[in-house]
């Protein structure tokens, strides 16, 4: 009976937390502010800090509110992941397989991976969210992604990261850009404008501290875009240089045409694998996603997954 009200208080906490305002928040609960009132004075109680601070008219979260507020949401998404894989064990191939994917892995590894799972398994349903890698292992983290096929990173105690392909990171340019076709040395491209993603973003990180071991200032962004998307139409139309894999180039399908700037020094090794947590549940569905993935690709032996995402060259 304690642990009822304790798990309702917290529910309440929630809906309190999320609108800012006892009022409203009574209002969606179907209850009464006084009552709302004394579930945020049990908790307080039971905490030992103020987890709200007046407003203006509403109430904000103090620093232990938030706190409480991130557990909450853990707990909330652990129950529902915990219905998910309970769930699963006696559907088999079926459920929903949350994936996040880098754009190369998306274009070129994912539509082959999901005809064939779908074609064994109709049940089952893959949620795709594409990003930049740094932003999908903070979603897998927090357990709001189930894999992560994208580039490796380093070695982390809390992720299984699985190997499958290389991949190189070269700088391009449009096809009429003044160094296409020449020896693009490291001074003439620092010389140039960029498009590049986000300085949190590793190959971002790698490319500048390759200029910086020659002695030259980093490339110097003149448009930042987190959509690996919008990357190859922004080279063509402002005539900026860019840091792409070398695959989406040999797909030759960009018009006008890009080219590689061919240097040594600035082309980019990594590992592109999969990655889930070594704490999760992964469902049947998962796993079989894992191994089409493996398959399609023969990197490593299929019973080899390892724990440390160390590599040549940081992802």
């Amino acid at each position: 009976m304690v642990m009822n009200l304790q798990v309702r208080d917290l529910m309440y906490f929630a809906k309190v937390a999320e609108l800012g305002h006892l009022g409203r928040a009574a209002e969606a609960l179907h209850v009464t502010q006084p009552a709302l009132s004394k579930c945020i004075d049990r908790l307080e109680e039971t905490y030992g800090a103020a987890l709200f601070e007046r407003s203006g008219r509403g109430i904000r979260l103090t620093d232990a509110g938030r706190l409480l507020q991130e557990r909450v949401r853990l707990v909330e998404r652990t129950l529902d992941e915990t219905q998910r894989e309970i769930a699963s064990l006696g559907a088999g191939l079926s459920g929903l397989v949350k994936v996040g994917a880098a754009a190369t892995i998306a274009e070129f590894i994912m539509p082959t991976a999901c005809r064939v799972l779908h074609e064994e398994a109709p049940a089952v349903v893959v949620e795709l969210q594409i990003g930049m890698n740094d932003v999908l292992q903070e979603a897998l983290r927090k357990r709001l992604l189930d894999v992560v096929i994208g580039p490796l990173g380093a070695h982390d105690e809390t992720l299984v990261q699985i190997p499958i392909l290389a991949d190189d990171v070269v700088v391009a340019a449009s096809a009429s850009h003044p160094l296409a076709g020449k020896k693009a040395t490291l001074e003439a491209m620092a010389k140039c404008g960029w498009v590049l993603p986000a300085q949190s973003v590793a190959t971002r990180q790698w490319l500048e501290a390759v200029f910086a071991t020659h002695g030259l200032p980093a490339p110097k962004a003149a448009v930042m875009t987190s959509s690996i998307a919008a990357v190859p139409r922004l080279i063509a139309e402002t005539g900026l240089l860019s840091f792409i894999s070398r695959r989406n180039l040999e797909a030759g399908r960009f018009t006008p045409a890009l080219v590689e700037l061919p240097n040594p020094a600035t082309t980019m090794t990594r590992e592109f694998g999969v990655v889930h947590r070594n704490d999760g549940y992964l469902s049947a569905a998962a796993q079989r996603l894992i191994e089409i993935v493996r398959q399609q690709n023969q990197a490593v032996p299929i019973i080899a997954p390892r724990r440390s995402g160390s590599q040549r060259r940081p992802a």
